[in-house]
């Protein structure tokens, strides 16, 4: 049988962790052989999934049940692009000693990265529900192993125990709605389960709902199933934490993506409300919880909270805008996203990652200051970087169903946002430190990434100014 060229970069990632781990027998610990097959890798296939001509309608199938579309192409293009960057941030907790000890083995951490990365192809992939919760399984349980991947730091063991047991309860869950929705459909596959539900609205339809938006709550950090997400991001290594916070997030939203549009998409008009109130009550409860936090992960893990709430607004559009101001929003989320943590995690090197640690941080290094900024503007959704027409594109979607209420609520809970993003953006450039404070030293490989990620946040954010179509490149 040919392999077809479109299936190629996903037989790339099903071996890459392989050849990864497996340059460990040829070379020592201290090698940087597996860190350059690792850029190789994951660079080759991000080239790869551009080369995919995009081609609208209901996509192509490998051996019947392997789904290549537009939405899933450009999604994998999302979920490389946070391998490869949380690869880069974790290369000096390799080979320097932070505040919580030096991390070891980097080509099983890489491994781990891409197999977690293959969860995600393979969530935006199924075409039934077997493969779509082995998907999502392999996205999540890598991240359980890397959460406690640094041994010397006890807080890391306490908070992987937390997410593996939060996460074994939210998999049942979602074991419950998979086999509720098997039970009334009488079928794997999403398409007869689309039938069935156009043609019958069964109480086990409804309850198959419930718990499959409960199970994936947790996954995406939906109120109430949020509350893992402090403990988790601020114990475990700054690169794991920021990897969690955009694969992860983008694996669940794209769990949400498939099933609504795809086998749940007769009855989308009747789960909107639900949609809607988790939306509402998820962005105001992680604003709110970003008030109150001095520390920077925790804060960051309630902004991604918040984050999951406007995502899920574009939800409640139709599915050609839904899914375009998703792709979109995700990859200015993840860049942005990402800028934000590089700034951290070279402030981690040297002192807390708190608040007061960025008193004083313009007057050290004006670049960093500026790039922290230009991420917090974005992530808050100021204009004219990325993050507005992110946020701008996602509020539309919904309200070109008419959801103008969730809409509206969501605009005024963003001025609570900017308040909070405000507040650290004041510590870096505003307040003095307290005392003599440990000076900050970038390398150059540091100092090249940040700018790369500034310019692409301004860059994303004027671009459509220079175009009639924001979304030329995000065509369906």
């Amino acid at each position: 049988m040919q392999i077809p060229n479109f299936i190629f970069p996903d037989l790339l990632l099903l071996i890459f962790p392989f050849i990864v781990i497996g340059s460990r027998l040829f070379c020592n610990a201290q090698s940087k052989l597996p860190w350059r097959i690792a850029n190789i890798g994951f660079i080759a296939i991000f080239v790869l999934l551009n080369l995919i001509p995009l081609a609208s309608g209901e996509g192509r199938l490998f051996i019947s049940n392997w789904k290549i579309d537009d939405f899933g192409v450009l999604m994998r293009e999302v979920l490389i692009i946070s391998a490869i960057l949380g690869m880069w941030l974790s290369k000096d907790y390799f080979e320097h000693s932070g505040e919580k000890g030096q991390m070891h083995q980097i080509a099983e951490f890489i491994g781990a990265i891409a197999f977690a990365t293959f969860g995600g192809f393979t969530v935006v992939s199924a075409c039934d529900l077997l493969t779509f919760f082995l998907g999502l399984e392999m996205a999540t349980i890598p991240m359980y192993a890397l959460t406690a991947w640094n041994k010397g730091d006890q807080f890391g063991s306490e908070a992987a125990t937390k997410y593996i047991l939060m996460g074994s309860v939210a998999t049942a869950f979602e074991l419950f709605g998979f086999s509720y929705l098997y039970g009334f459909a009488g079928s794997l596959h999403f398409t007869e389960i689309q039938q069935a539900v156009l043609s019958s609205t069964s109480p086990l339809l409804w309850v198959a709902v419930l718990f499959l938006f409960c199970g994936i709550g947790f996954k995406l950090t939906l109120f109430p199933f949020h509350t893992w997400a402090p403990d988790v991001y601020e114990g475990a290594p700054t690169p794991v934490t920021a990897v969690i916070s955009v694969t992860s997030k983008a694996t669940a939203i794209a769990f949400l993506v498939v099933l609504v549009y795809g086998p749940l998409a007769p009855i989308q008009d009747q789960i909107a409300p639900l949609i809607a109130l988790l939306a509402g009550t998820t962005l105001f409860v992680g604003n709110l919880g970003a008030l109150k936090q001095s520390r920077l992960r925790r804060f960051m893990a309630y902004s991604s909270i918040a984050q999951a709430g406007y995502i899920m607004i574009a939800l409640l559009g139709p599915t050609t805008l839904a899914k375009t101001a998703i792709i979109y929003y995700l990859f200015v989320y993840a860049i942005s996203n990402y800028l934000a943590f590089f700034v951290f995690g070279i402030i981690g090197h040297y002192r807390e990652e708190t608040f007061a640690s960025l008193r004083g941080l313009s007057k050290q290094d004006l670049n960093l200051a500026i790039a922290l900024a230009i991420s917090m503007f974005s992530l808050a959704g100021i204009p004219p970087l990325a993050g507005f027409f992110g946020k701008f594109h996602l509020f539309f979607s919904g309200a070109s169903t008419g959801h103008y209420a969730i809409v509206a609520f969501a605009v005024l809970n963003n001025v609570i946002a900017l308040f909070y993003y405000i507040q650290l953006i004041k510590s870096a450039w505003v307040d003095e430190p307290e005392g003599e404070l440990s000076p900050i030293r970038l390398t150059k490989r540091q100092r090249n990434v940040v700018i790369l990620l500034s310019v692409l946040v301004i860059a994303l954010g004027i671009l459509p100014f220079l175009s009639n179509n924001v979304f030329t490149g995000f065509s369906y």
